[in-house]
């Protein structure tokens, strides 16, 4: 899992995560066909919210690198709706925008932003 700074002004960070090939090199695109899926985006679930332990003013963004990935983590954020809504808020990407996250429509990317208590 790599989290990568894309824009220092608004603190947003892409999410990126696969596995190393035969050579070593990061690759996003590899099918390992282990039938964990639900296994991967517990681990990228659980990345996300160390990361924004640490950083809790960090905007992730997340898109697959096929459609079919970037359905698979909608299906996700989906399954785990009332447990991701009570720390963070979520955005479906549409075109250029963002908007609130509805299930049943279908998103091209995906961000989140911890809500932050004031009571600390």
């Amino acid at each position: 899992v790599f989290f990568t700074c894309i824009n220092q002004e608004n603190f947003s960070f892409n999410l990126a995560f696969g596995d190393l090939d035969e050579n070593g090199i990061f690759n996003d695109l590899i099918v390992s066909n282990n039938h964990d899926a639900e296994k991967v985006l517990a681990t990228v679930a659980r990345a996300v919210i160390s990361f924004t332990n640490l950083y809790p003013k960090a905007i992730i963004y997340a898109e697959g690198s096929t459609p079919s990935r970037t359905r698979r983590y909608q299906m996700g954020i989906n399954k785990f709706w009332k447990e991701i809504v009570l720390d963070f808020y979520v955005y479906g990407l549409i075109d250029k925008d963002f908007e609130p996250f509805r299930s049943g429509k279908n998103y091209l990317g995906f961000a989140v932003k911890r809500k932050v208590s004031n009571f600390i």
